[in-house]
């Protein structure tokens, strides 16, 4: 075979008029700011877990110890996946499903992502509509949950302010009494009464639907244009909860009895270190707290150019995630130790996880203090951009799935088919909205992101490292970054990474409990619904390997299974002069087999990537030689 004349000067084909285009593929759009990805990042990881989860969870595994076996599980399991997700989505600029050209055998992986990120979607936004019922709520000089004698308030009733002169005179038995927030939670906001149970739905209550209206359009204006949109709004979504939550920190610590709480969620109970639970609880707050394997990691990282700095954005992401849970709950415990000496109750029987802190304890603290419409509307304002900023990830993990995938029909459609996705959410989420809401709301958090996602994760890191190859994937990421990954991150995706998710997978499912809301507890049949959510996430991936084999010539494993789990031929960087070595000829339409020369003709010289990409083609035809003999 004759070897190509390859021409003095390249030209890319995207360049018809000579010039050589951008760093990025313009027609799928790209990060405008040089901060726009890294906010959206920090926005994204820091969520309502922060707030409502990591404190409890601290507090109830040995308070001050459990940042031992957290940081030690960030190392493990967090760092590193974080790492592989970002790199897969900047080397190929490709969303969650068309990722998977680098194993076409295992694209039912990128779908089972999309089911889980489209069920979260669906309750993550009622959240936020509950939010944003109680911002409304805040605006006026009397908070409406703040006293009993209201019409949703029963005989069991009894505000702090009647605890308090008790205290003073005879002590009162609270122990068969509700505080207001509780009911007005949970008769007004939700109406529960209405309903018997996630079989009984109800009516819809219009105010809540009406809120869910709003979080939808909120959300689809700001993700409207992409990241191009979304990148901007960041700014404001994820920086402005710090400057909340250290109001809100600053407010706490001076309280009186503030320190009563802070010491009660930091005084380290180290015995309990010695439990397995303990080391579990670790991984899960961590797994869940930085995202991954929601493809909203991949999917931000895959507007990126080729060459943007990820490592140094890992640690400052996970890093800042891990702070501000902590941070966190210096401002919640603060506040429930100044609730619990005015009760006169101890710290643990106030502090609560999840809608019960954000919904009930916390509201109720607000009312305790002066200015409490002031402090009310601050948190939940909080909670609100915290949550948005979440949600935009989740969304453009969707459109972008679905968009690369069908660039050529829906790209030009970005915005009619982000609003479709947008309506379509908002139908199936109506039934949240009605008085059996919370029932399924409880049902849809309990199992559409449970042992799925972490089938999810563990068969991410399998294929990446064992079927595309270790040594491949860390000569990507050279080509990518300049350098390989040390030893630290190689161990990690190779053994520790997926031998503690695989530990966190047997103990959900040994350890499994049915759900339950309160004193209710789920029917049969609604059980077998939620693990059906988690188990269908999973089906997808044996399906994708039926339909990828299927797709292939001959017979089923000579050439259907080894060719569908190879990359596909257009694997690799999106832009002509970032393919070097194994992809330069692979690209569709491919005119140039040296893109260094592209590059040469551009930057007027070599560049250190440039550098990279020679030491990259070295090292593969040494390999190439090493296997010919």
């Amino acid at each position: 075979l004759t070897q190509p004349v390859t021409p003095d000067l390249l030209v890319s084909p995207s360049s018809q008029d000579g010039d050589l285009g951008s760093e990025c593929p313009e027609d799928r759009g790209n990060w405008t700011g040089r901060l726009d990805f890294l906010l959206s990042c920090i926005g994204y990881c820091v969520g309502l877990g922060n707030v409502w989860r990591f404190p409890y969870r601290a507090y109830t595994n040995g308070g001050g110890a459990f940042l031992v076996p957290y940081f030690i599980m960030l190392a493990i399991c967090g760092i590193p996946i974080f790492f592989m997700e970002l790199s897969l989505g900047q080397f190929s600029s490709l969303g969650p499903l068309a990722v998977w050209k680098i194993s076409p055998l295992f694209k039912g992986v990128g779908m089972g992502t999309i089911l889980i990120v489209s069920l979260v979607a669906i309750y993550y936004n009622m959240i936020i509509a509950y939010v944003l019922f109680y911002l409304f709520a805040s605006l006026t000089s009397d908070l409406p949950w703040q006293h009993c004698g209201n019409w949703w308030n029963t005989e069991l009733c009894l505000d702090h302010h009647v605890i308090k002169a008790g205290n003073n005179t005879l002590p009162v038995n609270i122990s068969n009494t509700v505080s207001p927030s509780e009911e007005y939670w949970s008769r007004y906001v939700l109406h529960i009464q209405g309903s018997s149970g996630i079989g009984d739905p109800g009516r819809i209550r219009w105010n809540l639907c009406l809120c869910l209206l709003l979080s939808w359009t909120i959300v689809y204006l700001c993700i409207l244009k992409g990241v191009k949109s979304s990148g901007k709004v960041v700014y404001f979504t994820a920086t402005f909860p710090y400057l909340i939550l250290l109001m809100l920190l600053i407010r706490g610590v001076t309280l009186e009895g503030a320190w009563k709480g802070i010491q009660f969620y930091l005084t380290p109970q180290f015995d309990h270190l010695l439990s397995s639970k303990v080391w579990i609880e670790a991984a899960l707050q961590i797994f869940y707290s930085l995202g991954v394997g929601f493809g909203g990691l991949l999917t931000f990282a895959s507007y990126n150019t080729f060459h943007q700095n990820i490592y140094r954005d890992t640690f400052i992401v996970t890093l800042g995630n891990a702070i501000t849970s902590i941070l966190a709950g210096f401002a919640i415990f603060s506040v429930l130790g100044y609730m619990s000496q005015e009760l006169g109750v101890p710290v643990n029987q106030v502090a609560k996880a999840g809608p019960g802190l954000a919904f009930v304890v916390y509201p109720q603290a607000m009312t305790m203090l002066p200015l409490s419409p002031f402090w009310s509307f601050l948190f939940f304002f909080m909670l609100l951009t915290l949550g948005l900023d979440s949600q935009f990830a989740f969304m453009e993990t969707i459109v972008t799935a679905v968009t690369d995938e069908f660039p050529y029909y829906l790209r030009p459609k970005k915005a009619s088919f982000s609003a479709a996705i947008c309506i379509a959410l908002f139908l199936m989420g109506l039934i949240l909205t009605t008085e059996g809401g919370m029932y399924w709301l409880v049902l849809l958090d309990d199992y559409s992101a449970g042992f799925g996602l972490m089938v999810v994760v563990i068969t991410t890191c399998l294929v990446v490292t064992r079927v595309y190859g270790m040594k491949r994937f860390c000569r990507d990421i050279h080509m990518m970054l300049g350098f390989k990954p040390g030893p630290y991150f190689r161990a990690c995706w190779m053994v520790l990474s997926p031998a503690t998710m695989m530990a966190l997978l047997v103990y959900n499912i040994v350890k499994y409990q049915p759900s339950e809301y309160g004193n209710y507890r789920f029917p049969t049949w609604a059980e077998v619904l939620g693990i059906l959510m988690g188990v269908l996430s999973c089906l997808m991936i044996p399906m994708g390997m039926v339909v990828a084999v299927l797709q292939e010539e001959g017979t089923l494993w000579e050439v259907g299974v080894q060719q569908a789990s190879r990359p596909a031929m257009d694997w690799g960087p999106s832009l002509e002069e970032n393919r070097t070595g194994t992809y330069v000829t692979s690209l569709a339409g491919s005119q140039s087999p040296k893109p260094l020369m592209v590059h040469m003709r551009k930057y007027g010289g070599i560049t250190s990537f440039e550098n990279t990409a020679i030491e990259v083609d070295r090292e593969m035809e040494e390999e190439d030689e090493e296997e010919s003999m």
